[in-house]
């Protein structure tokens, strides 16, 4: 595994640049596993203004979400609909992570659905002010699951700072990946920041994928040498 961490003066362009890099000319489909959060839509709707790509190739699934209706506006796949795919020529799928029913219902399904997926080709994960990523918050269950089979769960935040039951792919998930990509951006991230490279073992400093990228602006990077990451 390798961590990578650049500093960008825009995390939006930087992640649509990335995103355009990796997905080139794929020989079938990508799978694109997408985010939620104010950062996040500002990175979709960059990404929309590029209409070349091969859309037609790319598989489009949800890293978490919310256990609200889809057309309920904190549902993270509404935004992603309407950042995103309402802009750019039709994906090869789309596959919403909750659309009714218990939460753990939803999990198993998306379960199913993710099985077959021996290799996710991009994550895009964020970085709450708490440190967590997904809905993996800290001291929740979710953070526990170690069986490489189990790539989805329901969880909650302890904290009761994030509302709504969840549904998050998990670290055995994560470790699917062939690249994760981190967005950071603002002030307000930047106490997170500084204890990932503290070294503390926040939830998004616990992922593994095969490559990692981490995209931060200056704000968030505000005194860290990213030319010096966490061990």
């Amino acid at each position: 595994m390798s961590s990578t961490f650049r500093l960008v003066d825009s995390v939006p362009e930087a992640f649509t640049e990335l995103v355009a890099t990796r997905l080139g000319q794929p020989t079938g489909t990508f799978s694109l596993f997408l985010s939620g959060g104010s950062l996040a839509e500002q990175c979709y709707e960059a990404l929309a203004l590029r209409p070349d790509l091969a859309w037609g190739a790319v598989d489009v699934y949800m890293g978490d979400e919310r256990c609200v209706p889809p057309s309920d506006p904190d549902s993270n796949h509404s935004m992603v609909v309407r950042a995103l795919l309402d802009r750019v020529p039709s994906v090869h799928g789309d596959f919403p992570m909750y659309l009714s029913g218990s939460p753990e219902e939803a999990a198993a399904t998306y379960q199913e659905l993710l099985t077959p997926i021996e290799t996710f080709d991009l994550v895009h994960l964020g970085v709450g002010d708490d440190g967590h990523t997904c809905s993996l918050f800290p001291e929740s269950t979710a953070l526990e699951v170690r069986d490489p089979a189990t790539l989805v769960v329901a969880n909650t935040d302890p904290s009761g700072h994030n509302p709504h039951a969840r549904l998050t792919l998990t670290y055995p998930a994560l470790t699917r990946s062939r690249l994760a990509v981190f967005t950071v951006s603002g002030a307000g991230k930047n106490e997170a920041m500084t204890r990932i490279f503290s070294g503390e073992p926040l939830p998004a400093a616990r992922v593994e994928a095969d490559e990692i990228i981490w995209l931060v602006d200056h704000e968030a990077a505000a005194g860290l040498d990213l030319s010096r990451p966490p061990r």
